[in-house]
């Protein structure tokens, strides 16, 4: 056995394929049926025998139904693309996550750790103190380009931080982030007292929804996303071996600070378009990696595909309470619903399952 193997083998066993298959066939069946029945609720009743023929039109015409164009429009240019973007925002932060965990070896990492998350709510929320919300573009508003451009400031300012004789460290990493994220917090708080009449909508975008989304936004995300899971799955093998030390990963050849910076730079991007079109969404990326290696194991080239799909789930149902939930129509955060949901289970891990917060 080579020396590789040895130390891979240290990392974890990955679960046998036939779990790991049946663990991707349940998260993806657990999507569609949770997709076919959010897309049935709302204050506009539709039967759901019309959402299926609508959703299978453009497959054979004969589930081609004499449906009104209204009905048409609500089915398919509101529900499924606001279900298409919750899946897409919680597979991007839960997918971030396992990757800031891996690479620097802290089992509490997050999108939120390095500050980006906080860096585009401070880049939307000095754009609605200043007026821009109002501002569109191709029917897309100014707001996601100024959370995105938030986001990498931040993110700028913790590579500076945390870089020390020229190189990256996990532990300076880690503080950076935090003392950018409490800086940018302040300045958020700063901003709310400076325009009260603004507070309502910065703390609604903070806390993450999903309300008033469309296929743009969905086309916002997607090439981040795309890029992102192509490049991040394409160095699972190092984010394996990350996990054994700085040390380990040199001696197997693996350049640790350029791995470690573009495996950085391509989870920041992938959190920052995913903060800019619904909020800053917390808990996903925290939570779900760690309920997915319980499944799965800790190996990525197994575990990133599951923490995808298990994120959108997550995100997916999240969203449906927080539209369903309250009798007055009115939609609740869906980052509140996300906090309730996967605060009370990572505390029981915390407690209870030490051994599985051990990447």
């Amino acid at each position: 056995m080579s020396e590789e193997t040895c130390s891979l083998s240290r990392v974890g066993r990955r679960a046998s394929e036939p779990v790991r298959l049946t663990c991707y066939a349940v998260f993806v069946l657990s999507i569609v049926f949770t997709a076919f029945i959010t897309s049935g609720i709302g204050q506009f009743h539709i039967p759901y025998k019309t959402i299926l023929g609508l959703w299978l039109s453009p497959f054979d015409e004969t589930f081609l139904t004499d449906v009104d164009e209204r009905i048409r429009y609500i089915v398919i240019h509101v529900r499924l693309a606001r279900v298409c973007l919750a899946v897409a925002v919680g597979g991007a932060l839960a997918l971030a996550g396992a990757v800031y965990q891996g690479i620097l070896r802290n089992p509490l990492a997050d999108p939120f750790t390095l500050g980006v998350s906080t860096g585009a709510a401070f880049g939307a929320s000095t754009a609605i103190i200043l007026g821009m919300g109002g501002i569109h573009f191709l029917s897309l508003s100014a707001l996601p380009a100024a959370a995105f451009m938030g986001a990498m400031v931040a993110l700028y300012l913790v590579y500076l931080l945390g870089r020390i004789d020229g190189r990256l460290h996990t532990t300076t990493l880690v503080l950076a982030g935090i003392i950018v994220s409490t800086f940018l917090s302040s300045l958020i708080s700063l901003l709310k007292s400076l325009n009260e009449d603004s507070v309502s909508t910065i703390v609604f975008w903070i806390m993450g929804s999903l309300s008033g989304r469309s296929w743009v936004h969905v086309a916002l995300i997607l090439p981040y996303l795309t890029i992102g899971c192509f490049t991040i799955f394409y160095f699972s093998r190092e984010l394996d071996i990350l996990s054994l030390g700085d040390i380990q990963a040199q001696q197997m050849g693996v350049d640790v600070q350029k791995i470690r910076f573009w495996l950085l730079l391509i989870a920041s991007l992938v959190t920052a378009a995913a903060v800019a079109v619904s909020g800053v969404i917390g808990f996903v990326g925290l939570v779900v990696p760690h309920l997915v290696r319980l499944l799965i194991g800790p190996r990525h080239r197994s575990l990133l595909p599951a923490v995808f799909l298990a994120g959108g789930l997550l995100v997916l149902i999240a969203d449906t309470i927080a539209r369903s939930l309250l009798a007055s129509g009115e939609e609740l955060p869906v980052g509140v619903v996300t906090a309730i949901l996967g605060g009370p289970f990572f505390c029981y891990l915390l407690l209870h399952r030490r051994k599985y917060l051990q990447l």
